[in-house]
């Protein structure tokens, strides 16, 4: 065997090693970790990785049907998320390596209420998919004057990576994640779907912390409560 064929041979058993680690091993010890850490017993205030892991915080919430709550976010400038498949993960992976921008990029799942997101968006930064504003949105089981309420997690993905915590290639988030929320209450309000909106001082206790990946993250503990307009689809012709 070559040299060249040697070192090649090498690099490729190297790259089946870490998959394995990052994407099996790893993934299956911290989820054992934390189905028997008392910390999953919390209230809902952060979502949790398929792991097990703390995810993003929650710094938002919708007051509205599902129908208006996608009005009002792509009204205000702001793109569904695609499902991850395998095509979908290839294309980001394709478009951040070519900077090219794809306004529907996949996001990763985080976990709420025992489910995964039921609505994301997203909102792209420059000509590549390594940066973006995005949010996920999860209903409630509750009713807030008859209608549903959508918490929701709102950052900016400033890069991508590998995670500090499985060595997966994610995307890293930027700390202040006080600012996405105050970017989608101040566009759902410009958009005019904003009736209005009330903070809950306190929501948060812990103040900073990381998600997932690693990343850091800080909150002055609010949460931005918008009630949307209620808007009537046109009565079709006769």
């Amino acid at each position: 065997m070559s040299p060249r064929l040697k070192r090649l041979t090498w690099v490729i058993s190297l790259l089946a090693v870490w998959a394995l680690v990052s994407y099996v091993v790893v993934p299956i010890v911290w989820k054992e970790y934390f189905d028997h850490h008392p910390i999953r017993d919390e209230a809902p205030r952060i979502t949790r990785t398929a792991d097990g892991h703390p995810g993003d915080p929650l710094n938002i919430a919708l007051v509205g049907a599902e129908t208006d709550t996608i009005s009002a976010m792509t009204a205000a400038g702001w793109y569904p998320a695609d499902p991850i498949t395998f095509a979908s993960s290839v294309r980001i992976v394709v478009d951040s390596v070519f900077r090219r921008p794809d306004d529907q990029a996949p996001v990763s799942d985080l976990f709420l209420f025992g489910r995964k997101q039921d609505l994301a968006f997203e909102q792209p930064v420059g000509d590549s998919p390594r940066q973006r504003h995005h949010v996920r949105f999860w209903r409630w089981d509750r009713l807030e004057d008859d209608r549903p309420v959508w918490f929701g997690s709102a950052t900016f993905d400033e890069g991508v990576g590998v995670s500090h915590t499985t060595g997966q290639v994610t995307h890293h988030i930027g700390p202040d994640i006080d600012a996405e929320r105050d970017l989608i209450a101040g566009e759902l309000e410009k958009a005019g779907w904003e009736r209005r909106v009330r903070w809950m001082n306190g929501f948060h206790t812990q103040r900073e912390g990381s998600n997932g990946g690693g990343d850091p993250w800080n909150t002055d503990g609010r949460l931005a409560v918008v009630v949307l307009e209620t808007k009537q689809a046109p009565a079709s012709a006769h």
